[in-house]
């Protein structure tokens, strides 16, 4: 029977979970897009990550040694990922298919023969932006119950969220409630994949002479040290603030943007508007 998932890490159908987890380190800092520009990198990126979600799920991974790479129509999973195309998260299409359990004992995941009829539900939430960053709870409500739920750091818009047996029921089996999330905006922040962006001011005697400003950041207030002749939209980076890589725990960067604040010139003494009129 074949079995291409252990293919995708390199690692033999009898390894042990932490052979599994290295394997996966040492491929996904080899083919992250951060690291490895090679076009075909995403694609491959994408693989090994829906492949260690599989193998190191005790679960997932017990249904897939039992019915192989059938789960998969009978490709080998790169031929299948190939063939879901680029938009298609692969993630997602994994969760749904392991989410009834596998064999006769799920029945809510009604993938490829392998369970019953599917009681998974949909559901969408909007997640305030530092939670996106930073992880918490949130409470939803769904088929008539309310409660909470993870969110983890680093989630993106567009990504689901399963909540395991809070779907619909039948005879006395719960399906999943599948949670797309949309992250709301920032009027502080602006996120560009894993790297933060603020904006902040700087006044005019610090931009001149340097200085040191308070500046809130995610984990903190820090005093961010600016040297003499800061430039308007200067930026200062701070090596690894920003979000935290969902799939390779790495994280991005915060980036302070420089915004130097000008004085009313009117309220300015003569004798100083008369030096600077004179030297500038």
């Amino acid at each position: 029977m074949s079995k291409s998932l252990y293919e995708t890490l390199g690692v033999s159908e009898q390894a042990s979970a932490d052979e599994i987890k290295k394997a996966y380190r040492k491929l996904a800092r080899k083919y992250h897009p951060d690291i490895n520009k090679d076009e075909s990198a995403v694609d491959k990126f994408k693989e090994i990550n829906a492949a260690y979600e599989v193998l190191s799920d005790n679960d997932k991974k017990s249904q897939y040694d039992q019915h192989g790479d059938a789960m998969f129509g009978g490709q080998n999973f790169h031929d299948f990922a190939q063939g879901q195309g680029g938009g298609v998260d692969l993630d997602d299409i994994l969760r749904q298919m392991f989410g009834g359990g596998g064999g006769s004992s799920g029945g809510q995941g009604g993938f490829g023969g392998f369970g019953g009829p599917n009681l998974d539900t949909q559901a969408r939430i909007s997640v305030p932006f530092m939670v996106s960053i930073r992880g918490g709870k949130q409470s939803v409500s769904a088929n008539g119950k309310s409660f909470d739920i993870k969110i983890p750091a680093g989630i993106k818009t567009g990504e689901t969220l399963r909540v395991r047996g809070k779907g619909k029921q039948y005879q006395g089996q719960a399906g999943d409630l599948l949670i797309q999330v949309n992250i709301s905006d920032s009027d502080e922040y602006e996120r560009k994949g894993d790297n933060l962006y603020k904006t902040f001011d700087v006044p005019l005697k610090e931009a001149l002479f340097g200085g040191k400003i308070a500046v809130e950041t995610p984990e903190k207030e820090v005093a961010l040290k600016v040297p003499k002749n800061t430039k308007n939209g200067q930026k200062f980076r701070l090596k690894g603030k920003g979000v935290t890589d969902r799939k390779t725990a790495m994280n991005g960067d915060l980036y302070l943007v420089a915004n130097v604040v000008l004085p009313d010139v009117d309220s300015l003494d003569d004798e100083l508007k008369e030096i600077l009129e004179a030297q500038l």
